[in-house]
């Protein structure tokens, strides 16, 4: 007896909640290597105040089997100036004075707030589920009054299956800040340093040295950090004021959130200053899944932070987890590339696909923001680009948020 018709069309469903999908449909599509899916890390955004006025997940059924998921962050008044490097911030000064309204924006983020985009599959995304995704996409735009959408930081190979579906509803490609992915193959931290080539190898224990020489510094690893989190998120803000985008800011409810079911999957790795009341100065956020894991967010007390080379070490700490663990590979953020490649790590390549909902001010996005977000891109890789850009690198320890779509 052959299916009815019903049953073999897609549909989409619109959920307001990561509650109301079970939890094994999001362990069978989530990618299982990459820490920042874990179904808890959406748990805690939800449960924290980090940015956007709300989550939704579009979800395509066909029957009774989920073909895909997607997640979307609503932000109903996103602003630029918070959203853009810090030259086109200064050319918005005037504009926040006098007329704030303007630089606020309804956008639309399609993907991984905090990570690189997906769409949860068990298997390849098929033309007829790309199609049904991104209409779902715009149908949802156009009832919440979101005029700006964006896929936001998907690898080409997630990208690639929904390219036609999102070249015929008018979507444009824009090439993003690329990820920052340490290979692991030695088998304790000592090897990973022996295989470093020369001068990063000599930069990599020079650091060591220079944290040793503070004895009143010690690293631990924490499972439960829920005691930590005002500390935490005094050296977050130090880190976030010197930061050239602000898409997201991690508050107490996501970190509590995160905390909240201590265990292997998320530890963090904290420096202490004995010498000044067993202080907090600097930590790495970790998370693991399979053979993966991500330094996710870090805080600097900047005060202690290039005497000690609290940076590279709270990342070696990192690394030391992560080969502890099995791991494969662990990821670090789209900021700071000078010492990540110094490290070992790739970058990743990735790519925004954005609209609007209207056709003029998608001319203008079409025409303007490939550019200036290429810009923006060659400045932040420096040296790293392909073809050597002029600006030198960011300082080593300004390790900020992922960089973000400017409307």
């Amino acid at each position: 007896m052959e299916p009815a018709a019903e049953d073999t069309a897609c549909r989409v469903e619109v959920l307001r909640s990561i509650d109301f999908l079970p939890e094994s449909v999001w362990h069978e599509l989530a990618p299982p290597d990459d820490p920042m899916w874990s179904r808890t890390v959406f748990e805690a955004m939800e449960d924290g105040s980090i940015g956007p006025d709300g989550y939704a997940y579009l979800v395509v059924r066909r029957g009774r089997r989920t073909e895909a998921v997607l997640p979307l962050a609503l932000f109903r008044n996103l602003r630029l100036d918070d959203v853009v490097g810090p030259s086109e911030r200064q050319l918005l000064a005037p504009v926040r004075t006098l007329a704030p309204r303007l630089l606020r924006v309804p956008m639309l983020f399609c993907g991984n707030l905090l990570g690189q985009g997906h769409v949860l599959s068990a298997g390849p995304v098929g033309d007829e589920v790309g199609r049904a995704l991104v209409e779902g996409v715009l149908r949802f735009a156009r009832a919440e009054r979101l005029g700006t959408v964006v896929f936001k930081d998907f690898a080409p190979a997630g990208l690639n299956p929904l390219r036609s579906a999102l070249g015929s509803a008018g979507f444009f490609p824009a090439r993003s800040l690329p990820d920052t992915e340490l290979p692991l193959s030695a088998g304790t931290f000592d090897a990973y340093v022996e295989q470093l080539p020369a001068k990063p190898r000599r930069n990599a224990r020079s650091n060591l040295r220079k944290f040793a020489a503070h004895p009143g510094l010690r690293m631990e690893t924490v499972e439960d950090f829920r005691p930590l989190v005002p500390e935490m998120l005094g050296l977050y803000r130090q880190v976030m004021d010197r930061a050239d985008q602000r898409l997201d800011v991690l508050d107490a409810g996501f970190l509590s959130a995160l905390a909240a079911r201590p265990g292997p999957d998320r530890r963090l790795v904290a420096c202490f200053d004995g010498e000044h009341g067993d202080r907090l100065v600097a930590f790495l956020l970790c998370l693991f899944s399979g053979s993966g894991a991500t330094g996710a967010r870090i805080g600097l007390d900047y005060a202690l932070a290039h005497e000690a080379r609290l940076y590279h070490n709270v990342h070696y700490a990192a690394i030391r987890l992560a080969l502890d663990a099995g791991c494969r590979h662990i990821r670090f953020a789209q900021t700071a590339y000078t010492p990540k490649i110094e490290f070992g790590c790739r970058l990743i390549e990735q790519s925004y696909a954005m609209t609007h909902l209207r056709p003029l001010p998608r001319a203008v996005l079409r025409r303007l923001l490939p550019a200036a977000l290429a810009a923006a891109r060659t400045q932040a890789l420096g040296p790293h680009l392909p073809a050597r850009a002029t600006r030198p690198p960011s300082h080593p320890e300004q390790e900020g948020a992922p960089s973000a779509c400017p409307e």
